[in-house]
């Protein structure tokens, strides 16, 4: 009685047209005493109605599987979608309306028409999505509409299954840079004159599993050590992103100032994993994930649904931060005040990379205050010995890694796309030879900050 209940709400407007005309006919022929028309609005009644119990009590066993090629992809992307439907039933099936519902911002839901399947028989089905912004969207469930043969009466049934399609952001593969190779070099002389054991231990922590404590540097250093997580051969890295809500103004959408430096984040994210980091990713909820080294997977999934924050505290941050095995360590900062900058600069690690990247809001239209804060943030990285880069919309960040990420410079600036150089450029200072070019510069200034309102 459920399903035929079900199938009468799911009458169609023909079917729903034949009863009310089946129901005016019925009420004719009693006033008017016409048999002959009280036959004819059984006969419309009875077509509807027959259609409901046909659709009700068919019982068709499908099985439904989807697969998703490639199941991560990049903004802009396509990715397949394969579905099959088995019949797995002794019956063949009647014709089906099938539709997989789709999250919004990946296309309309998608529809077919799937013509008998006979028993034992299966449908093969495709589509394409793709998707303008980062994100986690869920495909499914899949739905099937049963209709009768004369369209009278249609009844929807649902799988269960649903499935995940990981949309990262857009990232540029950055090309090599000199000082990679070297700050191994770096860690391997280190580790020649240290000896293997001290080169490949850090003080130990709370919450460090007791099971990688190392005894013997222990006894030799007189304080508890633990083994690294990541190759002592390359260390690992940490890169910093400021994600509170007050540092990117109010620009939405995939060509906001804040999912420019996601994608920024990521492109350098990856490229280090890929290089032999380990990588560490620090927003200002603290540690938001950890990868081995040659698998930026897991980064690239958590920077597809990461969000920015409306709460200022940044100390999960900085202990995030502190926490680390004192790798190279990258920050990718909104607006920021010179206070905050100062305070961030002092957490350069000693012997690693410092490199702050800067989000030139003001490409954006943003007020001239945050022209002021990003020249007094890049005098205090500069000052604190970073390697700054100020950067924005209209930039490519591969064109820059390389002096960034280099020996050379510890300064870079990168000019508008107009030409014109960022806001906070040193009075008399060389132009750009062209406005896609970017001139380094050696210079002296304080550090950035983790985007708290002012």
């Amino acid at each position: 009685m459920r399903d035929l209940a079900a199938a009468l709400r799911g009458l169609t407007i023909r079917g729903r047209s034949f009863l009310a005309a089946g129901g005016a006919c019925a009420v004719s022929a009693i006033v008017l005493g016409e048999q002959d028309l009280l036959r004819v609005a059984l006969l419309l009644m009875l077509l509807p109605l027959s259609a409901a119990l046909f659709v009700s009590r068919t019982r068709y066993r499908l099985a439904c599987t989807r697969r998703i090629e490639p199941p991560r992809v990049t903004v802009g992307q396509a990715a397949q979608v394969r579905v099959r439907l088995d019949n797995m039933s002794r019956l063949p099936s009647s014709v089906l309306l099938v539709e997989d519902n789709l999250p919004d911002g990946l296309a309309a839901p998608a529809r077919f028409v799937v013509d008998r399947i006979e028993p034992g028989g299966t449908r093969d089905l495709s589509y394409e999505i793709r998707a303008g912004l980062r994100g986690r969207y869920q495909l499914g469930p899949m739905s099937i509409r049963l209709a009768d043969p004369f369209g009278f009466c249609e009844l929807s049934r649902a799988f269960r299954s649903r499935d995940d399609l990981v949309v990262t952001p857009a990232i540029e593969q950055l090309p090599g840079a000199r000082s990679l190779p070297q700050a191994a070099a770096s860690v391997l002389r280190r580790t020649a004159l240290k000896g293997e054991d001290e080169a490949t231990t850090r003080p130990y922590r709370s919450g460090d599993d007791l099971r990688r404590v190392h005894w013997r540097t222990t006894a030799k250093t007189g304080e508890l050590m633990v083994r690294r997580e990541d190759s002592p051969r390359l260390g690992g890295a940490t890169l910093l992103l400021d994600d509170h809500l007050g540092s990117w103004g109010q620009y939405v959408g995939p060509a906001s100032p804040f999912e420019w430096a996601v994608s920024a984040v990521g492109s350098i994210g990856a490229h280090l994993a890929r290089s032999g980091y380990g990588v560490r990713l620090v927003t200002h909820r603290g540690l938001a994930a950890a990868v081995p080294a040659r698998n930026p997977g897991p980064l690239l999934d958590e920077l597809a649904v990461i969000t920015q924050v409306t709460e200022a505290d940044p100390r999960p941050a900085y202990a995030a931060v502190a926490g680390g095995d004192g790798g190279m360590l990258v920050m990718v900062l909104g607006r920021t005040s010179p206070e905050v900058a100062r305070r961030l600069g002092a957490m350069r690690p000693r012997n690693a990379p410092a490199i702050a990247v800067l989000v030139d809001l003001g490409r954006w239209g943003a007020d001239p205050g945050a022209s002021a804060d990003l020249a007094g943030c890049e005098l205090a990285l500069s000052r604190a010995g970073w390697r700054v880069l100020i950067t924005g919309i209209g930039s490519r960040l591969a064109d820059d890694w390389p002096r960034l990420a280099g020996p050379a410079a510890r300064f870079v600036r990168v000019p508008t796309p107009g030409g014109e150089p960022t806001a906070g450029a040193p009075a008399g200072g060389p132009a750009p030879a062209s406005p896609g070019s970017a001139q380094p510069r050696l210079g002296a200034a304080e550090a950035p900050g983790l985007g708290l309102p002012r």
